[in-house]
């Protein structure tokens, strides 16, 4: 079995500076040339070109890598938002020594540009003064064909969320094709996929001692093309640990016993390998001892692209890969070309964590911007990220295909130090920090109670079905950070605003009320997702009775503080396996508790997520695949698309129309009426017809507003209508 130590990486601060450190801090890290020769700079050694805005902040990911490499000592300029159409942009710093970085920003540019509709967004958060339009349609592969443009010997790196979800062949929405590892498409050297201070520092080092970009293999975390199987390696096709074919019981989805017994290759009826490769048939002692020089061979990009089910196997061979303990590397062909992707890094401890941290970000947009507002900033400028990493595995989401499911979490003391930072160096500082937290708001130091069951497992979830038992869900950690923040001088308010795992916080009822009491704005942001069990089951979420466990405490421990506070839930419409009936139960409980959501969110088929295998194969990818197997229901036609969106906003007469023929169709023309046990009125209000709006609300509005989350709540007179605008960031 792989160790997983962290001495098997090396500290992040622990390689020897790169000459050029004698040039110091630079206040920001330059965007012209001007910029460059007053740092006394000849040369860049190390360009990142970035479709946002550049926010010297560690929540901008070109921010934090440049101020990484910055502090190996190396010099890095950056590009951001690129004119793209030619190659002038890319040629304003001049030739990098080292290498171009390359990414499309904090959000995928699909998704930044286009809703789950596939309709342009009017806006986009990550540029000056919100402008749309400044990034191209999948920028990565655009800002790589530039960049080789301008200086074609220089090796060009990808990595971002972008490049990350996209490392192998993967289905797109966008053009509802299964597309080839964005590694071809891009035409770059080399990807980063995942968190990649490990990677980027150790490839720029190798580069800096001259090795060239070929030779630089072999990092975990990075994918790059391979010419034969490297030195050592044997070949376990992925069929052998998950056959398309019948259906068999599985101890976990993840199971590594092959799914059937197979013919030998010599046979012709084996797996296919590539030209030289040896292939290996383990029994459990030599699986154990090979695994480190094992590589899985995915099926090929030609196969999987115009076959469903083999690539919803492909998927589900990949997801089992995730965990830097036991992943092995994957290897796919593409035509005559290899893509090798090395395991997960090796997640970074919280020494290193801080240092990532405590770099010397400015915490600003470049001056360049002059007194542009960029929204995202305004968003997260006095916000803090303690954690990093989600272990919850919601099959919609790809947290865990990027950042891993091993929570990283910084010291108490660095975050105090950044929460300090910002009320002594921001300028609009008023005493409110906006959140702490990540992608989650509340795991923040939970993890596996035994290094060597965290190293060995394959489960796709720690609180799916149930909380793992080996998983420790001591919320103490937390609890101290957030009283230790709230008393330090200056400081007024600290609201979470981060979405809270509530299944976990419900485990520590004393969490919950220092949360309740403490820090909520107001209300509370929390993600059902769904009411009922069969869509539920496919996200991998908990049910609605540990959501009334919560809100009882939540309830509760308001009352108790004396302050009127309120639960926001979100809900996804359209998500694989959601029938209609499911929409309409989901709706029938919202208007039970009186909630009315604003704006609505429908399934987005990210790359690489689970449940975008299952949209496009239309099977389970948590159990093993089969052909024969019965199938997933998918809402995929823009009709119920829409109907579904409708079920979520029953309140808005433009909607009615819609439901009225659904609700008759589907046997339910009990729910047309005037009573309060209706869904939807039997009149269409004049005026109203096809307008957007929403039906009156009892007593006086009070509307709360709040710019770091995105959300527009509106509560009645009662206390008990809402509206919510969900954080397109999410």
């Amino acid at each position: 079995m792989m160790p997983t130590a962290l001495s098997t990486a090396p500290n992040l601060f622990s390689y020897r500076k790169y000459w050029a450190q004698r040039f110091g801090v630079a206040p920001e890290l330059p965007m012209s040339r001007e910029e460059m020769d007053a740092l006394g700079w000849d040369a860049c050694d190390v360009i990142l070109v970035t479709g946002d805005a550049y926010i010297d902040h560690p929540s901008f990911g070109m921010a934090l890598i440049g101020r990484l490499l910055e502090a190996q000592g190396f010099r890095v300029g950056i590009i951001s938002q690129p004119d793209w159409t030619s190659v002038n942009d890319f040629k304003q710093l001049g030739r990098p020594r080292l290498f171009f970085g390359v990414t499309g920003g904090n959000m995928d540019s699909m998704v930044n540009r286009y809703t789950s509709d596939k309709k342009i967004r009017s806006n986009d958060a990550y540029t000056p003064d919100g402008a749309a339009g400044k990034r191209p349609d999948r920028a990565v592969n655009v800002y790589s064909h530039r960049c080789r443009e301008a200086f074609k010997e220089v090796p060009v790196i990808i990595g971002g969320i972008e490049a990350s979800l996209r490392r192998i062949a993967h289905y797109d929405y966008w053009s509802d094709t299964v597309r080839k590892s964005v590694l071809l498409d891009s035409k770059a050297d080399l990807l980063v996929y995942g968190n990649a201070e490990r990677q980027i520092v150790e490839i720029a080092h190798r580069l800096a001692n001259g090795e060239p970009i070929s030779c630089v293999t072999g990092i975990r975390g990075t994918a790059h093309f391979v010419k034969q199987m490297p030195e050592g390696f044997v070949v376990k096709d992925s069929t052998e640990i998950d056959k398309p074919g019948v259906l068999q019981p599985v101890v976990n989805p993840y199971q590594e016993e092959p799914a059937c017994d197979l013919k030998s290759p010599e046979t012709g009826d084996g797996p296919i390998i590539g030209p030289g490769e040896k292939t290996i048939h383990f029994d459990k002692s030599v699986l154990r001892n090979q695994r480190a020089k094992t590589a899985i061979r995915l099926p090929a990009y030609e196969a999987v692209k115009d076959d469903p089910v083999l690539y919803a196997h492909a998927s589900r061979v990949m997801h089992g890969e995730t965990n830097p303990g036991n992943a092995r590397p994957l290897i796919q062909q593409h035509g005559q070309r290899q893509v090798w992707i090395n395991p997960p890094p090796i997640p970074l401890s919280t020494k290193e964590m801080d240092g990532v941290f405590d770099l010397p970000y400015s915490r600003l947009p470049h001056k360049a911007y002059g007194t542009a507002n960029v929204p995202a900033f305004e968003m997260i400028q006095h916000s803090v990220n303690i954690m990093r990493g989600c272990f919850g595995g919601c099959t919609f989401c790809s947290i865990t295909e990027h950042e891993g499911r091993i929570i990283q979490s910084r010291s108490e003391d660095s975050i105090i130090r950044e929460i300090e930072a910002i009320r002594d160096t921001s300028p609009v500082f008023t005493g409110h920090i906006s959140d702490l937290g990540g992608p989650t708001a509340n795991m923040y130091r939970l993890a596996c109670k035994d290094e060597k069951i965290e190293a060995a497992c394959r489960k796709p979830s720690c609180v799916y079905p149930g909380i793992c038992p080996n998983l420790n869900t001591d919320h103490t950690p937390l609890i101290k950070l957030y009283r230790r923040a709230r008393a330090l001088p200056g400081i007024k308010k600290i609201v979470i605003a981060s979405g809270l795992r509530y299944d976990l916080a419900v485990e520590s009822p004393e969490y919950v009320k220092e949360l309740v009491t403490h820090h909520v704005g107001g209300y509370l942001k929390i993600a059902p997702e769904h009411t009922e069990q069969g869509p539920l089951s496919l996200m991998m979420k908990p049910g609605m009775g540990t959501y009334d466990r919560f809100k009882a405490m939540f309830d509760k421990y308001s009352q108790e503080a004396g302050k009127e506070q309120y639960l926001i839930p979100y809900f996804i419409a359209a998500h694989p396996g959601t029938t209609d009936s499911d929409m309409l139960n989901l709706a029938l409980w919202l208007k039970r508790n009186g909630f009315r959501a604003d704006q609505v969110q429908a399934f987005l088929p990210s790359p690489m997520s689970i449940a975008t295998a299952m949209y496009h194969s239309g099977k389970d990818t948590l159990h093993k695949i089969s052909r024969n197997a019965d199938g997933v229901y998918i809402p995929k036609s823009v009709k119920q698309r829409r109907l579904h969106k409708a079920f979520l906003r029953y309140h808005d007469p433009k909607n009615w129309p819609l439901l009225r023929e659904a609700l008759k169709d589907m046997g339910r023309a009990d729910l047309i009426g005037n009573g309060k046990h209706h869904l939807v009125p039997s009149f269409q209000p004049n005026g109203l017809k096809g307008a957007r709006g929403a039906m009156p609300v009892a007593g006086k509005a009070q509307l709360f507003k709040t710019k770091y989350t995105g959300l527009d709540t509106q509560k009645s007179g009662k206390g008990k209508t809402y509206t919510a605008n969900r954080n397109k960031a999410r």
